[in-house]
């Protein structure tokens, strides 16, 4: 009742909102859209193009048009002129609110109607809309894709992706992730990637850019010149590359090299050092005339905008003093100094407004050079219509978010996605056990309170093993659990132990055995344990990260999921009991467990 009476309020204000988008076209500037940009940059002030080139933040929750929260959003549209969003949803802890479609639609519509020119929405949807949105198509992580190996399956990704991101009002996608993970110990890009293998990533980036732009979207290539190979996450501290300009080039560049080919809109600068493109460091890539103006734009060629990584990042951060607005200030002059048309996530956005525009008035930045970024950001939003309608229909969106035929395809891509590498006792399928009693799952969770895919694995596995004995341990329990986990598998008949481990922004333990993609270091101890005592009966899976079963030796069975989403949940239970073939490939080489490309059919 209360959904249907929200999708009945929902229809009322769309007749409200003139000028409404029936349906995106694909990414093209006309002429019509270049005569627009070129006139609003002739009308606007040096205040406004400066707001033009800031991005922060706007969480997605409902809100009345008077709320605190709204009209702060609104304010900072007045003083700072923004031109446009990044869209996120709050925190807790570890766990994002995910928001409902309708009410991101509302906030985007509400905002443009208070705004001056039309804004541009920007979003990190790297699985989708899932990631921040409750009841929209699911899709696994990038390496799902790799395992998988089909180019067609990125471009259905893209372009179901930017159907659904249009529907409610966000035209512009902080995705594909372009960087190569060569390095096992990567803490913060690992299942983000595609793959190790630089040629597939960009096949995949290719493809990806592809379907989103089709279908009305702006794609981002980040983060350049790739974050690959490192071991530090760069929303802490800052991290470093240490690779040759010969291998930058056979390996970290050849995705943004095929990105660009493929008419990315957009490359977002990563917060890394890379000795081999820039000698001083204290300038990350991010800030480095070097890398941005030298490689970037005038070796690559790349003329479409030039995006920082998120100011308000530890490493980026760390290499300024001051006050929070002086540092801000500081990094949103250095990035646009080095070449970058755009800064987003400033930690204070007054602080980046008002370093630019003294900047500009001291004569550090250019009025030429603010013009030339601010007529590209301009015919950006004309290039997805921005120019015609800024308005989305909101009775539209229950017919365009998670369509039947793309949860279908979401969940195929996540069927195939499935990779058996190890199985020396032939244990999967798990055949003729669903009605047994001697199925014992421990889940190694990433969060005490279960993520989305963990709480469908549970529900599927009691499907099809309803006597299924399930424990759950995470990080505050792992101590103590750890006997009663030892003597549910020492009875069992068969043991399915699931490392729940993916990439975390900013999480950093003293308990973690190997950086934000590893287990506690009692929960790696314990699975060790398991797999010591239980080997032959054991089905170790990696659900997330691939590289867990590196820290364990004697495995018999490893399966790699590569995500922790619901349609990789489901896919996991129909492979465990024979209902889908396997055929997944592993896109990256585990140390001791298996060389890219390995992989066992069933």
């Amino acid at each position: 009742m209360e959904r249907l009476l929200k999708m009945r309020i929902a229809t009322f204000l769309a007749m409200l909102v003139p000028w409404v988008a029936v349906a995106a076209p694909p990414v093209h500037l006309d002429r019509n859209g270049e005569r627009w940009a070129t006139a609003t940059l002739r009308k606007m002030s040096l205040e406004e193009k400066i707001g033009q080139m800031i991005m922060p933040w706007a969480r997605i929750e409902f809100m009345n048009v008077r709320d605190p929260e709204y009209l702060q959003l609104r304010e900072e549209m007045r003083k700072y002129h923004v031109g446009g969003f990044g869209v996120t949803v709050f925190v807790e802890g570890a766990s994002l609110l995910k928001s409902e479609p309708l009410e991101a639609a509302e906030l985007t519509n509400s905002l443009q109607r208070d705004s001056k020119y039309p804004l541009l929405f920007a979003a990190d949807f790297e699985r989708g809309l899932s990631m921040r949105m409750k009841g929209t198509t699911a899709f696994p992580a990038a390496m799902a894709f790799g395992a998988a190996g089909d180019a067609n399956l990125a471009r259905e990704f893209g372009s179901i992706t930017a159907e659904e991101a249009r529907a409610i009002g966000i035209q512009w996608n902080w995705f594909p992730v372009a960087d190569v993970n060569s390095n096992p110990a990567n803490p913060i890009i690992n299942t983000r990637s595609f793959s190790e293998d630089p040629v597939q990533v960009g096949q995949l980036v290719a493809a990806y850019i592809e379907g989103a732009r089709s279908e009305g979207m702006l794609t981002t290539a980040k983060h350049f010149p790739g974050h690959g190979d490192t071991d530090t996450d760069s929303h802490l501290t800052l991290a470093r590359v240490n690779a040759s300009m010969d291998r930058l080039d056979q390996v970290e560049l050849v995705p943004f090299r095929a990105a660009i080919a493929a008419g990315v809109d957009s490359v977002m600068l990563a917060h890394i050092t890379a000795p081999a493109l820039e000698s001083d460091p204290d300038k990350p890539a991010s800030i480095s005339y070097n890398v941005v103006t030298g490689l970037l734009k005038q070796k690559l060629g790349f003329k479409g905008l030039v995006i920082t990584d998120a100011l308000d990042m530890g490493a980026l951060t760390r290499v300024f003093s001051g006050s929070p607005s002086q540092v801000s200030g500081s990094e949103a002059v250095a990035a646009i100094e080095a070449g970058n048309d755009m800064v987003i996530i400033p930690g204070d956005l007054g602080g980046a407004y008002a370093g630019l525009l003294e900047a500009v008035k001291q004569g550090r930045i250019t009025p030429q050079r603010v013009d030339a970024s601010v007529l590209k950001i301009l015919r950006a939003k004309a290039s997805v219509g921005l120019d015609r309608s800024r308005y989305v229909d909101m009775a539209k969106v229950g017919e365009v978010i998670a369509k039947p035929e793309n949860l279908a395809i979401a969940q195929q891509i996540a069927d195939r996605s499935v990779t058996l590498l190890e199985d020396e006792n032939r244990l999967v399928p798990l055949v003729a056990k669903s009605a047994s009693d001697g199925v014992v799952a421990i889940v190694f969770t990433d969060n005490a309170s279960l993520s989305d895919g963990v709480r469908v694995f549970a529900r599927q596995l009691r499907q099809r093993s309803p006597g299924a004995t399930i424990l759950y341990v995470d990080e505050a329990n792992s101590s103590f659990i750890a006997p009663q986990v030892m003597a549910a598998v020492t009875s069992a008949k068969t043991v399915i132990a699931v490392a729940e481990s993916v990439p975390v922004a900013r999480r950093a333990s003293a308990t973690q055995a190997g950086g934000s993609v590893s287990l506690d270091v009692d929960s790696a101890q314990l699975l060790a344990e398991i797999v010591k005592a239980a080997s032959a009966k054991a089905v170790v899976v990696a659900f997330g990260n691939p590289y867990v079963g590196s820290q364990l030796s004697g495995v018999g069975t490893y399966l790699c999921i590569y995500s922790n989403t619901t349609t990789s949940s489901i896919a996991l239970a129909k492979a465990l009991f024979g209902e889908i073939p396997i055929h997944g490939r592993s896109p990256v080489t585990i140390p001791g467990i298996a060389e890219r490309g390995a992989g066992l059919d069933r």
